[in-house]
């Protein structure tokens, strides 16, 4: 028996069996699905150069309706479709890993070995591009955390007959808001795992400050439904299409009916009064941390549209969002340590001292040294966004083409 025929055999129903012809697989890999993990990484960074720059970034949070004007709500709101797209995507890959011939061990080893190395990489080289220092600040478990833990969580998951992992991951997704009303504080001495389970919050205080920003169930679930989801992309084009628009357009109106009756789907109701504008935004505004029903129906959605749209296109290998897309943990770290970089020059500029930047700021936990007016207007925000790609195109061109065997980790 071939690798590719374990594989299959391994995992019943996954891959059927007249679609896995080398071009279908190479057409899956090579055509949209790096251009939208390319444009989810390209929306990120302007949240992330909104962290180290904008003013209000250090005292309310953009999503505070009180506060925040609309441009600034619709900043921040843009950049939600980053983390559940790419945890979706990531199980996708998992599965056209596995078509490419890998068996099931194969694939189960390389996604908890990944896994532990994200968790590294997020407690030492992202620790340090938030604060330039590996032991200052509190300890910030955030999207790498959530991403690693998905990945030593889906590599039990691929053991199991991908349709029960599919209805498991659909109920967790539909179903994990009705433990909203337990919080850490209800459980005890165990609050500290429902801080790591489903509610951000304080895990530990010594000896350092655990801060879990993405708590992983919610999330877990969004990588298994996309590897669940990841034979869809080795159907033909035109069966492919038709799947990703309806379920997209019937995730996007999920959205908008569960928003619309505001009931059941987000601990955050939407507002049903205050102005044709604030109500709006309020509609918008569902729950990040963790996941909400609704936040993962708005953003899906239309990801999966999006897919079916870059599928159509067929981006060169030279655009820009298919370069940065098959670079993805490389641009991720360098272009978060670029724009803590950036921030010392116009520091300098504006205050004549850039040392108060070695400390983590008060938009990721901390507060002193920085000056109480620190910060800049969002068209400066926009712009240094547009300085941190125009530097990180090429050098995801450059990483792209390098043959170091970093290329294996990062």
């Amino acid at each position: 028996m071939s690798s590719q025929e374990w594989a299959v055999s391994s995992s019943p129903g996954l891959y059927p069996k007249n679609n896995l012809t080398a071009p279908a697989v190479k057409q899956a890999r090579d055509t949209g699905l790096d251009a939208l993990r390319g444009l989810v990484m390209v929306i990120m960074a302007l949240d992330h150069v909104r962290d180290f720059f904008h003013a209000n970034a250090m005292r309310f949070s953009p999503e505070d309706l009180s506060k925040a004007s609309a441009a600034l709500f619709l900043t921040r709101w843009i950049t939600h479709f980053c983390a559940p797209t790419f945890m979706f995507v990531a199980g996708v890959g998992a599965a056209l890993r596995l078509s490419r011939g890998g068996t099931v061990s194969e694939l189960s080893r390389y996604l908890w070995t990944r896994g532990l190395w994200l968790l590294l990489l997020e407690i030492t080289v992202f620790r340090f591009a938030i604060t330039f220092g590996l032991f200052s600040g509190p300890l910030m478990l955030v999207v790498l955390w959530a991403l690693g833990m998905a990945m030593i969580a889906l590599s039990a998951l691929v053991w199991l007959p991908q349709k029960w992992v599919a209805v498991a991951s659909v109920l967790l997704i539909c179903l994990h808001n009705l433990a909203d009303p337990i919080t850490a504080s209800s459980v005890g001495s165990f609050g500290w795992l429902w801080h790591i389970v489903h509610e951000p919050g304080v895990a530990a205080t010594s000896p350092i400050t655990v801060f879990v920003l993405y708590p992983v169930v919610p999330w877990i679930a969004v990588m298994a439904a996309g590897y669940c989801f990841g034979p869809v992309l080795l159907r033909p084009p035109a069966e492919r299409q038709k799947i990703l628009i309806r379920l997209g357009t019937a995730l996007t109106l999920a959205f908008l009916l569960l928003r619309t009756v505001n009931i059941y789907g987000d601990p955050q109701p939407r507002l049903t009064s205050g102005g044709p504008l604030l109500m709006v935004l309020s509609f918008l505004r569902a729950t990040k941390y963790p996941p909400s029903l609704d936040f993962l129906l708005m953003t899906l959605g239309p990801s999966l549209l999006m897919l079916a749209l870059f599928y159509r296109l067929r981006p060169s290998e030279r655009n820009p969002l298919t370069v940065i897309g098959r670079v993805p943990l490389f641009y991720f770290l360098v272009h978060f340590l670029l724009a803590h970089t950036l921030a010392f020059p116009f520091a300098l500029a504006k205050y004549g001292n850039a040392l108060f930047l070695l400390s983590a700021p008060p938009s990721a936990g901390g507060q002193t040294p920085y000056p109480p007016d620190f910060g800049y207007s969002l068209p400066v925000v926009y712009l240094v966004w547009l300085l941190v790609l125009a530097i990180m195109y090429p050098l995801c061109v450059w990483y792209g083409r390098s043959r170091s065997p970093l290329r294996r980790w990062i």
